[in-house]
């Protein structure tokens, strides 16, 4: 059951988005998926699958825009500010020294614009093929060479983590890996990485695990928190537990419909709740990961910005424990729009997800 109702939650509401560096060329993506490949290229070409299927998702306000162009950049963090966000959790990829789609956010911190707070999270997955039908295709492996790596790693960082408006918790940067549980010996990583932030003068890292569909300890990795992001497995048969859903979950299969869940059916399955350890809220506004994958992606169907809003209170509802720097919530995400997982306005529902998201967090 969803929880009613915003609650009252003293002080500032901390809401921090996700958000994907990838709308520009790079010649690693020219050469695996053609020349000039973004992630609009996929967006773009979607159609729906199925009656009341929602695609393609064209954007609005803000349009198909090129990261590389400052003033983008700008308009976007205006309008996460206006609605109440408090900064952008840019994606971070660091393959053994190799950085991939880094551009756009070495662009803000050498320029100092926009003006508007950030902090990094390490995606830190091998790239595949998985999401174009070829998930035995290796693009980039994600390696861990050990402490040398691990150094050069932290100080390629260190200018960001000293930047005036990188996100602070406690007084330490705030830096999240995507997936913990991969790197190898994961607590001398953090304990490694906490001693270079002393030895820099910082206070230390405030380090966040997240973890996907799991329950996640963040001290038994050496973390000061977790971000659990809850997003359904591909067909999954234990959701559907009346006759006529099982029965439209083995129609999928056999006409190759992709893996269909409603939104508003699901949405109570995505917050961890009860949790005894600092676990964060993640609120997923909406998914569709169709024009990457096809009949092989995953749709949380009639997403609409009332039923957010509702996944939105139930998240907040769990804040009102923690004191005030850890009032967060995340939000995934600010633009992937091949995943049909955005913020950013589009032509069908406009800066509705943005209206609901400050009027809750502004009661």
């Amino acid at each position: 059951m969803l929880t009613k109702g915003c609650p009252h939650i003293e002080g500032k509401i901390r809401v921090i988005v996700f958000y994907l560096p990838q709308f520009h060329p790079i010649p690693e993506n020219d050469e695996w998926w053609g020349k000039g490949f973004t992630e609009w290229t996929n967006t773009a070409k979607a159609k729906p699958l199925f009656k009341g299927h929602y695609q393609p998702h064209i954007p609005a306000d803000l349009g198909f825009y090129d990261l590389r162009v400052p003033e983008t950049r700008a308009a976007q963090a205006d309008m996460a500010r206006e609605y109440g966000i408090e900064g952008f959790c840019y994606y971070h990829y660091w393959f053994d020294e190799k950085r991939l789609l880094e551009r756009p956010f070495d662009e803000v911190l050498a320029s100092g614009e926009p003006d508007f707070p950030f902090c990094l999270c390490w995606a830190n997955q091998t790239w595949t093929g998985i999401w174009h039908g070829e998930p035995n295709r290796v693009l980039v492996e994600q390696t861990y060479p050990g402490e040398i790596d691990h150094k050069k790693h932290f100080y390629s960082l260190l200018k960001a983590f000293t930047d005036r408006r990188y996100i602070l918790i406690d007084g330490k940067p705030l830096f999240i890996i995507y997936m913990p549980s991969e790197i190898p010996e994961v607590e001398k990583f953090t304990d490694f990485w906490r001693e270079l932030a002393l030895k820099c003068g910082l206070k230390g890292l405030y380090l966040v695990g997240s973890a996907w569909n799991s329950y996640f300890i963040p001290q038994e990795y050496g973390f000061d928190a977790a971000i659990t992001i809850r997003i359904p497995k591909l067909r999954e048969k234990s959701v559907w537990r009346k006759p006529l859903k099982r029965l439209l979950w083995h129609y999928q299969n056999k006409i190759g419909l992709p893996t269909l869940y409603s939104y508003k059916e699901i949405i109570s399955t995505l917050i961890v709740k009860n949790s005894n350890q600092r676990n964060y809220p993640c609120v997923i506004p909406n998914w569709d990961n169709t024009p990457r994958s096809g009949k092989n992606g995953l749709v949380l169907h009639e997403s609409t910005p009332e039923l957010f809003e509702m996944h939105l209170y139930e998240a907040l509802h769990l804040l009102e424990k923690y004191p005030q720097d850890h009032k967060l919530v995340f939000i995934k995400s600010w633009n992937e729009w091949a995943e049909g997982n955005h913020l950013e306005p589009d032509l069908k529902y406009g800066k509705k997800y943005l209206e609901k998201l400050k009027q809750a967090i502004d009661k």
